[in-house]
């Protein structure tokens, strides 16, 4: 068992950073050449998802490897002895953002134990919202906990255990999980992907050379040259050995109720989440937004907050009948190291991320389009740009619904009382943002850029965070509040020095 000593600091996130983070991605091989190069290519397509550290479980057939880094993907395991270091036909990754649990080496996966029946590593994206619960339940029991980390308590219940077969403890130990999860596993015969019961976290299955392949999204597999084969279904296990494909069914039957931010942001556009085109349905919701939103004004050009904001106002563009254009330029070569904490620093900063095209803005009546906000502390420093570079008008529009209420399934959002549209009407969101107009996507308008409309009584996605409507039980959060205590969403009490 070999692992990496931690080297490296964590970027402090920008105060006034307005965008949601991203959950985590993960990724797995089984039995295939180079299983750890594949897997740090695999990684590399789910940079977006997570970019806080990153780590690669291997087993070569006798032993299991692992590394586990602060920082990128490309930084990590970009070297030519990658596979010296972690050398196996088998691998799994992991790249993410802290959700539960902080930004220490300890909490990066994947997280590794030997059991009795052998060495797991396991790779979590999502959240569970029963895992200070269940960490109670087990430090009460003796277990000891190394991270902060839901993953861990994930082993613990595996460990703990008395099933006869070692897929019966897994299912035993994913049955007494709540919230949002997908997870890759591997064990020295077996990998082993799973997604939960409603299907809120996204994982798909690969087919590499006649192997299987799990990974968040699909644009892993186009990275490695996989061939897409299907999603995991809500509530499904699949396990890949020397027998082949196995499907399981260890929990009982549900609706699924994928996450529509997902949609909305988190995955890449070039991605297929659930069978839909993430491009085409972000082009869908622009053009919703034009329909709903371009009564009253009268606009010369539409210009996206880049880069998440662009097929959206493409497709506003489209609906509209405007010039589509890049009245904002972004630059990909600023790190978020280098955003200071003071007032001044951070208004250079969004400068140094974002450029106003001038040649565009000058003179125009100017529509923005961006995928969601938040809080608006960004959007406030977009629209002072767009006027300093000399546009007539300013208007803004959101892609998604408002954002309304917090997440406890693998988003860092934050809480209600921070959250814009939770605490003002959208007129006086546009005097906050300094804009002539603004307007949001509908919740119908969401659903109609699904191909759906929404059944209240039973939703078919997760969208508590512009309805309020959350699809399981929040059960450490209701606990908490029973004993008048502070409801945490995440543990991070282990600092390490």
């Amino acid at each position: 068992m070999t692992h990496a000593h931690e080297r490296w600091s964590p970027p402090a996130r920008d105060p006034d950073d307005d965008s949601p983070r991203l959950e985590c991605g993960v990724f797995g091989v089984h039995d295939t050449a180079e299983a750890s190069g594949i897997t740090a290519l695999g990684l590399h397509a789910l940079q977006h998802r997570g970019q806080e550290a990153c780590g690669i479980a291997s087993f070569d057939g006798q032993r299991f490897h692992t590394e586990r880094h602060m920082g990128y993907v490309g930084d990590a395991f970009g070297g030519g002895d990658l596979e010296k270091r972690l050398p196996g036909r088998g691998a799994i990754g992991h790249t993410r953002y802290s959700t539960a649990g902080g930004s220490f080496l300890r909490n990066v996966q994947p997280m590794f134990a030997d059991l009795e029946a052998g060495g797991l590593a396991l790779a979590h994206n999502g959240n569970l919202t029963n895992f200070l619960t269940l960490r109670e339940q087990l430090v009460s029991e003796g277990a000891i906990f190394q991270s902060t980390s839901d993953s861990e308590a994930i082993l613990h219940l595996i460990a703990r255990s008395r099933r006869p077969k070692f897929l019966e403890r897994f299912t035993e130990a994913m049955q007494q999980l709540e919230g949002g999860y997908a997870l890759v596993a591997m064990t020295n015969k077996k990998l082993i992907g799973v997604r939960d019961p409603l299907g809120i976290r996204p994982l798909v299955l690969g087919d590499l050379n006649g192997r299987a392949v799990f990974a968040s999204e699909t644009c892993a597999l186009d990275m490695i040259g996989a061939t897409f084969v299907r999603d995991i279904e809500h509530g499904e296990m699949v396990v890949a050995d020397d027998k082949g494909l196995r499907s399981f069914r260890p929990f009982p039957a549900q609706q699924a109720r994928p996450c529509i931010f997902e949609y909305v942001y988190f995955a890449r556009p070039d991605s297929v989440v659930n069978g839909r085109s993430i491009y085409e349905v972000r082009k869908r919701m622009g053009r919703r937004l034009a329909q709903e939103s371009l009564t009253g004004i009268d606009i010369d050009v539409v210009v996206p907050v880049p880069d998440s904001g662009v097929p959206a106002a493409l497709g506003f563009a489209q609906e509209a009948e405007k010039p589509f254009e890049m009245g904002i330029i972004r630059n990909h070569y600023v790190g978020r190291t280098f955003i200071q904490p003071t007032q001044g620093a951070r208004e250079l900063g969004v400068r140094m991320k974002l450029a106003p095209n001038r040649a565009v803005l000058a003179g125009k009546k100017v529509l923005l389009v961006d995928d969601s906000i938040v809080r608006g502390t960004n959007s406030v420093r977009v629209v002072r740009m767009v006027r300093e570079a000399g546009a007539k008008e300013v208007h803004l529009r959101s892609a998604s619904p408002p954002i309304m209420w917090p997440d406890y399934y693998g988003i860092d959002m934050p809480d209600r009382e921070k959250l814009l549209a939770a605490n003002h009407s959208v007129e006086e969101i546009a005097r906050i943002l300094g804009v002539d107009s603004m307007g949001y996507l509908s919740v119908e308008g969401l659903y109609w850029a699904m191909d759906a409309v929404r059944d209240d009584a039973h939703p078919q996605y997760t969208d508590h965070y512009f309805t309020g409507d959350y699809p399981t039980r929040l059960l450490d959060k209701e606990i908490a509040e029973g004993r008048n205590e502070l409801v945490e969403r995440q543990l991070s009490f282990l600092v390490d020095a």
